[in-house]
């Protein structure tokens, strides 16, 4: 994290770090989040304007429980420790922790002690704020004041102000705390005074000059795969390098209406990139015959993405680079630090860059969140079409017909989700998320005066923040009906509309 300047978070494993992560940049300061396991060094390198402690699962009385080197509390930068986070930083200074008498999950009234000052500064003198811990501070660690209590937990937030060491029991970065946004920017500009210059302007200027360090005078090979991160990664390296940037976009037949002809359009056009698309529709449709099982329709997918990339690279001759869109929840889920070269094999080229020979690995866009690509994408002059579209399986509609896949099955909920997606932005309505699936269940219809036996296609709309939970998103019953006797009666081989009302959990997003 040597620039921009910024907060550093060490995660010990809690649900909502990146989401800490995430909140600090939206007030424009930068963050970066290391494992609880970085060094005192790796800590002081990071040059960090403030830290914060993740929450976390454990307790800090445990065998083994994470932990960090207390000289951390000795560097002079301002530290707010958060549920997990505070709880270790009064272990660690001498404060008692024990079980609570009873358990606080979810939306507390928290009492707000001291608001004249410092984190709590001008907050409401009561504040409901969201809890979840079975551990709780009964006794702060010396030099410390308690700052909020509820009922039942006596320490509900702290602080040492000369020492400039805060600590609040709740979860401030969560929107069920009313006043969370208001405790991070107390946090952020009041104690620790940090610049609010974390925009993408300034990162794109910042990211050209960092790719033109490391490519040199070099050549650059990309895997386009249609979706929003290599897209954007595309534009970056563009802006840097120009036509010394290669794409290999592989179309395996499943992509969604005119996706396939739009990336062509922009990195010919737009982005005058030297651009290799392959159309090996018929080669993955062949691959796929009489396979019903959805993992492995997945693992056949990947293997011939692998076998065509490779051939197409091949044809291209040999390039000094090597780039793929990772972004910054990639970086952080695998745990590697900062300037890892790690290439996680859960991306669309997996391990191909060393099976290719490369060993430069350029990932312009490992630094930011989804939303922040976007931004980016459009900083840089993609359209919002392609930034801001629909969020696309790298199987792409593959996984979106239940049994055998063939031409015809594709084409369906092809035509059907073009047509729920024209709909649905007609309609102004808020999804997260939405599509139609092929059931594969045919059922029997009267179209005009003739019996029809056809597939029943299903709708699917859902509202997320994090896509690990989602509602289902209540579409109304005229715009239900428009959507049925379109689908119904401009593509063949469908005489039926379901709509899918289950939320996740139970069921996952993607029906496969």
């Amino acid at each position: 994290m040597n620039d921009p300047r910024g907060i550093l978070i060490l995660d010990f494993g809690g649900q909502y770090t990146q989401l800490i992560a995430r909140r600090v940049r939206e007030c424009g300061v930068y963050s970066a989040v290391l494992p609880y396991t970085a060094s005192l060094d790796d800590v002081r390198d990071a040059n960090p304007v403030g830290i914060i402690l993740s929450g976390g699962p454990a307790s800090v009385l445990d065998d083994g429980a994470p932990t960090i080197d207390p000289g951390i509390f000795s560097l002079g930068i301002p530290v707010l420790g958060i549920c997990y986070g505070m709880q270790l930083m009064s272990h660690l200074l001498g404060g008692d922790i024990r079980r609570g008498e009873m358990r606080e999950y979810g939306r507390t009234l928290v009492s707000m002690d001291e608001t004249g000052h410092g984190l709590l500064q001008d907050l409401q003198p009561e504040s409901t704020c969201w809890m979840s811990h079975t551990w709780q501070v009964v006794q702060p660690p010396c030099g410390f004041t308690i700052t909020a209590h509820t009922p039942n937990c006596p320490v509900a937030a702290l602080e040492n102000e000369a020492r400039a060491l805060y600590g609040v029991q709740f979860h401030p970065e969560v929107t069920h705390t009313e006043e969370g946004m208001a405790v991070l920017r107390n946090f952020l500009f009041g104690i620790c005074h940090a610049a609010d210059d974390w925009n993408m302007e300034a990162y794109a200027e910042q990211a050209v000059q960092r790719i033109r360090e490391q490519v040199g005078n070099g050549t650059v090979l990309l895997g386009l795969s249609g979706g929003v991160d290599s897209a954007v990664a595309a534009a970056l390296l563009y802006r840097a390098i120009g036509n010394r940037l290669t794409c290999v976009y592989v179309d395996h037949g499943f992509m969604r209406a005119g996706e396939s002809d739009q990336v062509v359009d922009i990195f010919t056009k737009t982005f005058p990139v030297e651009l290799k698309a392959v159309d090996a529709s018929e080669r993955f449709f062949a691959a796929l015959k009489g396979v019903t099982d959805p993992e492995t329709k997945r693992k056949i997918i990947g293997r011939e993405f692998v076998n065509v990339f490779k051939e197409a690279s091949a044809q291209l001759g040999k390039r000094d680079h090597f780039a793929q869109g990772t972004i910054y929840p990639d970086v952080i889920e695998s745990g590697s630090v900062k300037g890892s070269a790690v290439i996680k094999s859960h991306h669309n080229v997996g391990g191909l860059p060393g099976e290719l020979g490369f060993t430069s690995l350029v990932e312009p866009l490992r630094m930011l969140f989804k939303d922040e690509v976007r931004r980016l994408g459009l900083t840089l002059g993609l359209p919002e079409s392609l930034v801001y579209r629909q969020p696309f399986p790298g199987p792409g509609l593959a996984i979106r017909v239940i049994g055998e896949l063939t031409p015809d099955k594709v084409r369906i909920v092809r035509e059907s989700d073009r047509i729920l997606r024209e709909e649905i932005a007609a309609s102004g309505i808020a999804a997260s998320q939405y599509f139609t699936v092929l059931t594969g269940a045919k059922s029997v219809g009267v179209m005009g005066d003739e019996r029809t036996y056809a597939y029943a296609v299903a709708i699917r709309a859902v509202a997320t923040d994090d896509f690990m939970t989602a509602d289902v998103v209540h579409l109304p019953y005229e715009l239900l009906d428009r959507l049925s006797a379109r689908i119904i009666g401009e593509v063949s081989g469908c005489n039926r509309v379901l709509y899918d009302v289950t939320t996740k959990p139970p069921a996952s997003i993607e029906w496969e």
